[in-house]
């Protein structure tokens, strides 16, 4: 790996691990489209790398602050913890077998749709 490559891969992953604390965002909405900008990956190469990157017990460190905080609830976070699961199984078999463009769209929606829901929002 040559020093730009490190360089740019440690930014993204600050960028995505500050505003994973700060917002609650990172994997999605700053590593996918981050690699795919800077680094030229596939659809789905960034999104299979930002689920390895986000594997337990990356935010571990954030979600114990938030819970010293007195701002987790843990038996909700376990259910969804769960489920998250067994639908990060599916989805991901669901998104592989699509071809990369309509992948880029669905990805492209969704974030427009997060984004204008939050603006709008009182």
């Amino acid at each position: 790996m040559n020093l730009t490559l490190v360089l740019t891969l440690v930014v993204i992953g600050l960028m995505a691990g500050i505003l994973s604390g700060f917002m609650g965002v990172g994997g999605g909405v700053i590593m996918i489209p981050l690699m795919i900008l800077l680094l030229g990956y596939s659809q789905h190469e960034a999104q299979g790398t930002s689920l390895a990157v986000l594997a337990i017990p990356v935010t571990f460190l954030a979600a114990y602050n938030y819970y010293d905080a007195g701002h987790v609830n843990w038996k909700f976070a376990i259910v969804m913890a769960l489920a998250f699961v067994v639908g990060g199984y599916l989805g991901s078999k669901f998104a592989i077998s699509l071809d990369q463009s309509v992948l880029k769209k669905i990805f492209g929606i969704v974030l427009l749709v997060a984004a204008i829901k939050l603006f709008f929002d009182k």
